[in-house]
C-alpha cells in the first residue's frame, strides 16, 4: 500500500472550492484513494461529503493512501497538489 503524508497548503483547508478541485483530481488519476487526518479514520478521497466531513484545515497533516497499480505516481501528483494548494493536478 502506498502512502503520502502531506501538509494542506490551501489556507482554507479542504473546504468548498479546494475540496471540489481535489475530488476532480482524484477521479482523474484513476486510482482509488483514501484520505485521513493524521491518526484519523480514512474516507474515500473521491467523495465530496467525505472530504468535508474530515474538517481538514490549512496547515494540518493528512495521509493519502492507495493500493492499486499506479498508486505511487497517483499519490505523488495528489500530494503535490495538496501540499502546494494548487488549482489543477500537476502533470505526471
Amino acid at each position: 500500500m502506498a502512502e503520502r503524508r502531506v501538509t494542506i497548503g490551501w489556507p482554507e483547508g479542504l473546504h468548498a472550492r479546494p475540496a471540489s478541485v481535489f475530488v476532480r483530481a482524484v477521479g482523474a488519476v484513476g486510482v482509488p484513494v483514501t484520505i485521513a487526518k493524521a491518526g484519523g479514520t480514512p474516507v474515500n478521497a473521491a467523495s465530496m461529503l467525505g472530504l468535508l466531513a474530515l474538517g481538514a484545515q490549512g496547515g494540518e497533516e493528512v495521509v493519502l493512501t492507495a493500493d492499486a497499480e499506479g498508486a505511487e505516481a497517483a499519490l505523488d501528483r495528489l500530494a503535490a497538489m495538496v501540499q502546494n494548494g494548487l488549482d489543477a493536478l500537476p502533470e505526471a
